[in-house]
């Protein structure tokens, strides 16, 4: 059964969190993320996401964790907020061993939806750590860039990980949704 067809968009519930946080936690630590390309484990242990801080989101005014679920079990999210006069991007995840497949870019697409029309926002931004160059290149395929602008990461805050390295930080991507019209995607 093909997943990225047959999966059902909705947005998440308070009632979501544990699987939320577990499906997050698979898609980037630990041994489980290696299955998939967009692991984080060679540079980041620990908590991926904070149950506290997707309930806070989920609370928010302009602010829905979009989920992909098939008979019952969560194969992919993202948070998709109001920020600054802009969409803000983030939590990405999508189970290991469905990676590749095409879940994601239907995922993001909907996320862009959303901030495009049903918010009337302009341009779509995310923070991405700057040497996950693998990860920087499928969000240039699909219409974003990189702005130069640099925020640190979150030393010292455990529920966001803990590095590995000392040199993190993060970049400022940004993509237009004035100049076309959505879906748009290029070759993986």
């Amino acid at each position: 059964m093909d997943a990225t067809n047959s999966a059902d968009l909705r947005f998440a519930t308070l009632h979501d969190i544990p699987a939320l946080v577990a499906l997050v936690t698979s898609a980037y630590r630990g041994d489980a993320s290696r299955a998939g390309w967009t692991t984080e484990a060679d540079l980041l242990e620990g908590e991926r996401i904070d149950p506290a801080v997707l309930r806070h989101d989920l609370e928010r005014a302009r602010s829905k964790i979009v989920v992909l679920e098939q008979a019952g079990n969560l194969l992919a999210c993202a948070h998709v907020a109001e920020d600054d006069g802009a969409g803000y991007f983030g939590m990405f995840a999508v189970a290991p061993t469905l990676q590749g497949g095409g879940i994601g870019k239907r995922l993001l697409a909907e996320c862009e939806r959303i901030v495009q029309q049903d918010w009337q926002l302009p341009v779509m931004r995310m923070t991405v750590i700057d040497v996950r160059d693998a990860l920087i290149a499928f969000y240039q395929r699909r219409g974003y860039h990189r702005t130069g602008v640099f925020k640190p990461f979150p030393y010292g805050d455990a529920r966001f990980g803990h590095p590995k390295r000392d040199d993190l930080r993060f970049e400022v991507l940004e993509k237009s949704l004035l100049e076309t019209s959505l879906p748009v995607e290029t070759t993986a």
